[in-house]
C-alpha cells in the first residue's frame, strides 16, 4: 500500500471522507500559507512539514469529492508531459501563452 492509500485509509477511519470539503479547502489554504512562511524564512524542516500536510489535506479533499489524488496527478502529468515552453524570470511559460 502506498502512502496516498494509507492517508485515504486514515481519513476514512476518522470519517473525514464524509465531511464537508469546504473545511478541507480552508485547511489547504492555511497549510499553503505556512509553506509560504517557511519558504520565506528558509526553514527547510517547516517546508517539509508544510508540504506533507498539504498532500494529506489534498488527499482528503479529493476523497470528499469522489476523486483520487493519484488519478488527479496522473491526469495533470498527462497534460504536461509533452508541453513545450521556456523559462522566463524563473517561471516555466508554456508555448502559446
Amino acid at each position: 500500500m502506498d502512502k496516498l492509500e494509507l492517508i485515504e485509509e486514515w481519513g476514512r477511519e476518522r470519517g473525514l471522507d464524509k465531511a464537508d470539503s469546504t473545511h478541507q479547502l480552508t485547511k489547504l489554504i492555511e497549510e499553503v500559507g505556512e509553506l509560504a512562511t517557511a519558504h520565506n524564512k528558509n526553514r527547510r524542516d517547516d517546508v517539509i512539514d508544510s508540504l506533507g500536510d498539504s498532500v494529506v489535506v489534498l488527499t482528503i479533499y479529493a476523497m470528499q469529492n469522489g476523486l483520487s489524488l493519484s488519478d488527479c496527478i496522473d491526469e495533470a502529468y498527462d497534460t504536461i508531459k509533452n508541453r513545450k515552453g521556456k523559462m522566463q524570470n524563473g517561471v516555466f511559460v508554456k508555448d502559446g501563452d
